[in-house]
């Protein structure tokens, strides 16, 4: 089986709009009002061709314990799709489901028309992380170039020993490296570099061999809110500019609303899929966070969501489904 190409930090590699889902008929799902059902139904029209990640009733068990079942949606070619919801409720193991590091309990899923693992050398990969040792001196094209041959044993030859290939990975190693803005510090230590340069860095490793899928677990919990909205705004650039399709796990929705094409939310056991608009509404995250959250639109249009600021100590938040941490309202303006 091939592995996805991780991003790969100096201590080791890590090994490891075509069509619109239908309406639910009664304007809800699970419980989840007036969100657009990713259901294996609405999403037969849609010829497999255009379909990046396709699962269809699929279902993930870890130790004995259902985490979701009945999963069915399609990720296009070239869309930028959240995964969301609680905590708990199995985002970063629907990722792990779509790289094969996680076997499906029942169901199918498809991953570039192949079985998940097949076509993992066609996804770039950012697992969840923390952020670099100050001390850290490798320099952050060194860790881009990594992407290239972090993989392999021993110590790569240097381009000019390598003939046109060497030219050529160089040049795409540039390429990459002013795609997601970092010329200017690249080749600075990663650990002298700031939270949103050192995310840039690991997003440009994660870009060097052409994906057509990116799969980022959270990448932007380590940064402040202006860098969250720098870093959304660069993804939904590669996504329109080379056809990239991108899920990402996040947590705090805010800076990433007005990116996105569509959002995935899981909760209760389930999967909604549809566009920020028609998924992240008022009654939708106040069923499933169990607390008030309220969704405005700012003097912009943009959606903003905003939680609940007066929660007593001693409240306690409904779990999504049995056996799992309670929820967490999501992160908002307060």
């Amino acid at each position: 089986m091939n592995r996805p190409h991780p991003v790969q930090t100096p201590s080791a590699a890590q090994p490891d709009r075509p069509d619109q889902p239908a309406r639910d008929p009664a304007g809800t799902h699970d419980g989840l009002p007036g969100a657009t059902v990713a259901s294996s139904t609405a999403l037969s029209g849609a010829a497999s061709g255009e379909a990046v990640v396709s699962l269809s009733r699929a279902e993930v068990r870890v130790g004995g314990r259902t985490i979701w079942s009945e999963v069915s949606l399609q990720v296009p070619a070239g869309e930028f799709v959240a995964v969301l919801g609680p905590n708990g409720v199995g985002k970063s193991t629907l990722l792990k489901a779509v790289l094969g590091l996680v076997p499906l309990a029942d169901g199918d899923v498809r991953v570039l028309g192949e079985r998940p693992g097949r076509r993992n050398a066609r996804i770039g990969y950012l697992p969840q992380r923390r952020a670099f040792d100050p001390a850290t001196r490798i320099r952050g094209v060194d860790i881009v170039r990594l992407g290239l041959d972090g993989d392999r044993w021993g110590t790569p030859l240097p381009a000019r020993l390598r003939g046109a290939k060497g030219r050529a990975d160089t040049d795409r190693l540039h390429q990459v490296i002013e795609t997601v803005g970092a010329t200017g510090y690249a080749r600075r230590p990663i650990g002298q570099c700031s939270g949103g340069e050192q995310q840039r860095l690991l997003i440009a490793q994660a870009l060097i061999r052409r994906p057509e899928l990116l799969v980022l677990d959270e990448p932007l919990d380590s940064l402040d809110v202006t860098n969250q909205a720098s870093v959304s705004a660069l993804i939904q650039q590669v996504c329109r500019d080379q056809g990239v399709a991108v899920l990402l796990v996040a947590h705090d929705v805010n800076p990433i609303l007005p990116y996105l094409d569509q959002v995935i939310y899981l909760a209760h056991g389930g999967a909604v899929m549809g566009p920020p608009e028609q998924v992240i509404t008022a009654d939708t995250l106040t069923m499933l966070y169990g607390t008030p959250i309220d969704v405005l639109r700012d003097r912009t249009g943009r959606l903003v969501v905003v939680g609940q600021p007066d929660t007593p100590p001693d409240h306690r938040l409904p779990t999504t489904h049995p056996g799992t941490r309670p929820a967490a309202p999501p992160r908002g303006r307060r």
